[in-house]
């Protein structure tokens, strides 16, 4: 009896302690967590403070990137005036689908512009410096450079949806909120998985390449457009490779209501953006184990 006794409390204590670390495990994993958080948005609070220490030359930039853009729209305001429809869109249809993507693409400029500049950090030898920092070096990369003039894009990207959303007979849904509210964030994520991959592979090039801008620049361009209107080859590859199509022409179908059934499944589409980004980091995390110092 004794020795029951003994057993029952001695595993009763055994639990205990389990259930103990693994409560002090998810405590200090949460910890961790908002650390990295707190680290993030202190990188942000000094670089905003650092750019407009020159506020005549911040506000210029910003005014310059609000202005620049609207000559690519009125190029698409003209387009549409002389032709009507593009297979079927109209003005405003497209006019979404540039706006959403300008303003993934300006937020993705301004908060990872640390892996647009990468070049410099490895060319420079500061990326070691990086290295010998107990923090995440992807998230020290990002805190590395921020771009707040591209709010001036953004801006401007705003206003354009704005203006589309007035003119276009679609009948809001809360799921029709958060399907726009994705493919903003989710094409934030693609954009800066590129930047990411682009980054990557100045581990053995040092410096960028310009082929990366194919994918930025001129998937920025392309995505600006349903995909419908390209080549079969052009869809399938920005669909299910570079997945710009699931942050903007599917889930575009379904807020406009031109999809055939398999309305949840065009909504979830911007989640792509997510599936995505995961194995980017894996791709940089890789180039990290494999990165040689420029030795400067």
């Amino acid at each position: 009896m004794g020795n029951s006794r003994t057993a029952a409390v001695a595993c009763c204590a055994g639990s205990r302690r389990t259930v103990v670390l693994k409560t002090g495990a998810a405590a200090n994993c949460g910890s961790r967590r908002l650390k990295l958080v707190s680290l993030y948005f202190k990188y942000l609070s000094i670089h905003f403070k650092s750019q407009l220490q020159y506020r005549t030359s911040f506000w210029l930039l910003t005014f310059g990137q609000f202005f620049i853009p609207f000559t690519v729209f009125a190029g698409l305001y003209f387009m549409f005036k002389q032709f009507g429809q593009l297979r079927g869109w109209t003005f405003f249809e497209v006019a979404l689908c540039f706006a959403v993507v300008g303003m993934a693409f300006s937020l993705a400029e301004c908060f990872s512009r640390g892996f647009d500049m990468f070049s410099s950090l490895v060319g420079g030898g500061d990326f070691d410096r990086l290295l010998v920092r107990p923090r995440s070096t992807a998230l020290q990369v990002l805190g590395s450079k921020f771009e707040f003039t591209r709010f001036g894009r953004l801006f401007q990207s705003s206003i354009v949806l704005g203006w589309a959303l007035l003119n276009l007979p679609v009948v809001w849904t809360v799921p029709k909120v958060i399907t726009l509210v994705l493919m903003i964030v989710c094409g934030v994520l693609i954009f800066t998985g590129i930047f990411m991959l682009a980054a990557t592979l100045c581990f053995w090039t040092i410096q960028g390449l310009e082929v990366a801008n194919i994918l930025t620049d001129g998937g920025r361009e392309m995505a600006k457009y349903p995909l419908n209107i390209y080549e079969k080859w052009v869809t399938l590859f920005f669909t299910f490779i570079i997945p710009f199509g699931c942050v903007s022409y599917l889930p575009l179908m379904y807020l406009l209501d031109k999809t055939q059934g398999g309305g949840v499944w065009y909504m979830l589409m911007p989640l792509a953006g997510v599936l995505f980004i995961l194995p980017c980091l894996l791709v940089w995390n890789f180039g990290v184990r494999h990165y040689r110092s420029t030795g400067s």
